[in-house]
């Protein structure tokens, strides 16, 4: 039986770092890692700069037949296959008021949730005990967050639909994980929309796409059903969980608005 590990977002940021961690053996070994992204040439990087064989799967997550391509590619294999490992990282969100954001808030709950259902859908049918999926959620899943609302609530339906799922396959030997990063300097921020709105969020600053991904793999071979990799996000949570959420929104709020005022006299 050949293990795989499939990895959407695979061409840059978080999701590449995931090809390269796993390529490396940190989540055990594999016989090949697919890669999915939308970037033919950039994911014939990936497997260039890959030991592991890498088969590169050009998909737009966003159309329904980038699954029914998927399905037609586990299936090719069948018995033959367990995927080890199933990592959603593709996603994308826009910073602004919601009417400004406009048709792109459909793109995000296609791209944000319904793939990551898909992706599950598809990969579970070819796990075994052992096998691991791991959901990247966001910090924006804690609160609500004006100027990001959709994709705050995107990313909060990531984190209760793994942990639901996992707690449906756990009996099987199969985890799936949650993992509730801050920003990174990745591809995410290329292209934000209202930088305003960007800047009112950014004061939580920034975490290591490297130390993220070793993070998740850990919490993820544990078992672990939610992956909080900064010690800020984990106060912030803790947080959240014993306060109001009307209250938590104010206070997060100010305290936006008090960093954001400090770090421009600075």
């Amino acid at each position: 039986m050949r293990d795989i590990a499939i990895i959407t977002g695979a061409s840059s940021g978080l999701g590449r770092e995931f090809v390269r961690q796993l390529d490396m053996g940190s989540g055990g070994p594999l016989d090949e890692i697919w890669a999915i992204a939308r970037d033919e040439r950039a994911l014939e990087e990936v497997k260039a700069q890959s030991q592991t064989p890498v088969k590169p799967l050009a998909l737009d997550l966003t159309s329904d037949d980038a699954f029914n391509r998927l399905a037609t590619e586990l299936a090719t294999d069948g018995d033959d296959l367990n995927v080890q490992w199933l990592v959603n990282c593709a996603g994308f969100g826009k910073f602004g008021n919601f009417q400004e954001v406009g048709g792109e808030n459909a793109a995000m709950v296609k791209l944000d949730c319904l793939a990551v259902v898909e992706a599950c859908y598809q990969a579970i049918l070819y796990m075994h005990a052992g096998s691991r999926i791991v959901n990247i959620s966001s910090a924006a899943a804690i609160l609500p967050q004006p100027g990001l609302t959709t994709y705050s609530a995107c990313k909060r339906f990531v984190l209760d639909f793994s942990r639901a799922l996992d707690a449906e396959v756990g009996s099987a030997g199969i985890h799936v994980t949650a993992v509730c990063p801050k920003f990174m300097h990745t591809r995410f921020l290329d292209a934000p929309g209202d930088h305003g709105a960007l800047d009112r969020l950014l004061w939580i600053g920034f975490e290591d796409p490297k130390t993220c991904v070793a993070s998740s793999l850990r919490a993820a071979i544990r078992g672990q059903r939610v992956a909080i990799t900064s010690n800020d996000v984990k106060v912030m949570n803790a947080f959240a969980k014993v306060c109001p959420t009307d209250l938590a929104m104010e206070l997060q709020e100010r305290i936006g608005a008090y960093m954001t005022r400090r770090q421009a006299h600075i």
